[in-house]
């Protein structure tokens, strides 16, 4: 029997989620699918034997992807934040994301082809905002010209 979590992040797709999850996994450390459900009957948006629910983790968050049809969308309401160590882990993420049908937005995020947002955000950039004062200003004012962030631009923005 698989075990379920206690509490899991469910994510509403028109008819992806199998598709999303795989990709989650494959670009996410500590990331897998582990059960796709088909559906044992017919439903509004899909039939029996279609893929209904897929089980997955993102960087070890459980998720749930449900095949609940395109009444529903996602928005940047909600985002995966992933801490990354620097510029090469940023780019591949941010890459990964954007180039496979995703979109650039400001301040570090991005949107998947699925239209879940995800926030790729540099440690400095955390670290930078956690110092507080004109440290934190400073890189902030840096982060408000960016899309994708620029990790020696947000250092040098915190020497100063």
């Amino acid at each position: 029997m698989t075990a379920i979590a206690k509490n899991s992040i469910c994510l509403w797709y028109d008819k992806d989620a199998e598709a999303a999850a795989h990709f989650y996994a494959s670009v996410f450390p500590n990331s897998a699918v582990s059960k796709v459900y088909t559906a044992p009957g017919d439903y509004p948006s899909g039939q029996k034997g279609d893929v209904l629910m897929v089980d997955f983790t993102v960087c070890g968050i459980p998720c749930i992807g449900l095949n609940g049809g395109p009444a529903v969308t996602h928005n940047i309401a909600f985002s995966f934040q992933i801490s990354t160590e620097d510029q090469a882990e940023t780019d591949r993420y941010w890459n990964a994301i954007v180039g496979n049908g995703g979109q650039e937005n400001q301040c570090g995020w991005c949107q998947d082809k699925w239209g879940v947002s995800w926030q790729i955000t540099p440690r400095t950039l955390i670290e930078a905002m956690a110092a507080g004062g004109d440290e934190a200003q400073r890189a902030f004012s840096a982060m408000m010209t960016m899309d994708k962030i620029d990790v020696a631009t947000i250092d040098a923005a915190r020497r100063g």
